[in-house]
């Protein structure tokens, strides 16, 4: 991967710190170290890491511990997390799997189990960046989406009794109205304003996802307040 990582790395072995440093500095990202769970977990909650490697067995928090809480955290969902331990029999792996983990390690550790690790956490870490960016595009395009479709329906609902209240109030103030029928004209003033006002109340109401068809295969949200 051309871009590099940061990687959270905690371990309370000096040796074993040092060799997992070694061979992931060698490939060209960033690592953050750590002698105990507590502190990694700290570093994540500040700043979330794409990758955090862990030692099962630390003080303060142990390696599993860290993996429930990276899970739990909001930015936690496509963290790919490696534990690395002493252990070797198959309930330990299901009770790193079930604690969130992708993967561990069975100490001795060699380099070349690292860059192995290391070349599926990378390809892990690009397909959830581009999914993610798939998925706000999305996200962007329903949200331009909708704005055209409520400015189709603002403009389908209010016009008709925004010009009227407009035309009446303007023959008013030209004194084109009889004395007698000022009473009339208000009162229809009066109705066009409530009707926009109507309107204005459905649209904080109003579901984004209930649209209808408008015109030439365009839609709008559906303001009209009639029940389906």
């Amino acid at each position: 991967m051309s871009t590099a990582l940061r990687i959270l790395l905690a371990d309370d072995d000096l040796l074993m710190r040092e060799l997992l440093q070694t061979v992931l500095t060698a490939y060209g990202h960033e690592v953050e170290v750590f002698d105990d769970g507590a502190h990694v977990w700290a570093a994540f909650n500040d700043a979330p890491a794409p990758m955090v490697v862990l030692d099962w067995e630390m003080p303060q928090m142990d390696g599993l511990e860290v993996c429930r809480r990276v899970r739990n955290h909001g930015a936690g969902e496509d963290t790919y997390l490696l534990v690395i331990t002493a252990r070797s029999k198959a309930a330990d792996l299901e009770d790193v799997l079930r604690a969130g983990a992708d993967d561990y390690l069975s100490k001795p550790v060699t380099p070349s189990d690292i860059a192995a690790r290391l070349r599926i956490a990378e390809k892990r870490i690009e397909v959830a960046t581009a999914r993610r960016r798939a998925e706000e595009e999305l996200r962007k395009a329903r949200y331009l989406a909708g704005v055209g479709e409520i400015s189709l329906a603002l403009q389908h609902e209010i016009n008709n009794p925004l010009a009227a209240l407009l035309t009446t109030t303007e023959i008013v103030k030209q004194g084109m109205v009889p004395a007698e029928e000022i009473p009339a004209a208000l009162a229809t003033i009066e109705t066009q304003a409530k009707r926009i006002v109507e309107v204005l109340k459905r649209l904080r109401e109003v579901q984004t996802d209930k649209s209808v068809e408008y015109a030439h295969g365009q839609r709008m949200v559906d303001l009209s307040g009639r029940k389906p």
